[in-house]
């Protein structure tokens, strides 16, 4: 890469579309830290909330949760543990900006965005049938099904970033690259993301 300061690459996905190896090969090739579970460490540093919790919270909001925090919200006295853990992901993801870096998931995309500052975004999402594929070889999902595992984490996803952003997760609009990784390999995703950053 030449001298010219890189921007912050931010990465949202579809589970099981390869979110986290773009980032690896990426810091890899562009000699810049990623961070993915990462963030838990410096989340739980930031709030005071535990591993679990921020494990649990730090990127999923089911619907339910969103129905009671939305009710309880509202009530002077009551903080709910999502949004405290939101705002310390934010701090983070704020302070990590001020070096070139990686960001997976944690909404940083929009985060930095509304904040001013130079990222590229990308998003990466593949055919069911490749996802699942690839939920089997991570062996996440314990004792549930694989397809109910898959779903059950894109839907926990989706929930969270419309939440705390207003934005449809998967609008190619919000991105500046979009990849299909059922038909291009992350490892030329790669390539194309370093070719337009040369450019």
């Amino acid at each position: 890469m030449s001298e010219k300061r890189l921007p912050v690459i931010t990465i949202n996905r579809e589970y099981g579309a390869g979110g986290r190896s773009l980032a690896v090969i990426l810091s890899e090739k562009l000699k810049i830290p990623f961070y993915d579970r990462e963030f838990v460490k410096k989340t739980m540093e930031e709030s005071g909330y535990d591993e679990e919790d921020v494990e649990r919270e730090g990127e999923e909001l089911s619907k339910g949760s969103q129905v009671f925090d939305n009710l309880f919200n509202s009530t002077v006295s009551y903080q709910s543990s999502h949004d405290a853990i939101f705002k310390a992901e934010k701090k983070v993801i704020l302070k990590l900006s001020g070096s070139p870096c990686i960001m997976v998931g944690r909404c940083a995309d929009r985060i930095l965005n509304d904040a001013g500052i130079d990222i590229i975004s990308i998003y990466l999402h593949a055919p069911l049938e490749a996802r699942l594929k690839r939920t089997l070889e991570l062996n996440e999902y314990g004792d549930m099904k694989p397809e109910k595992f898959l779903e059950k984490r894109d839907r926990g996803r989706m929930n969270f970033y419309k939440n705390y952003t207003g934005c449809d997760i998967s609008d190619a609009s919000n991105y500046t690259l979009c990849f299909d990784t059922g038909k291009v390999s992350v490892d030329v995703c790669a390539e194309m993301v370093v070719k337009m950053l040369e450019n």
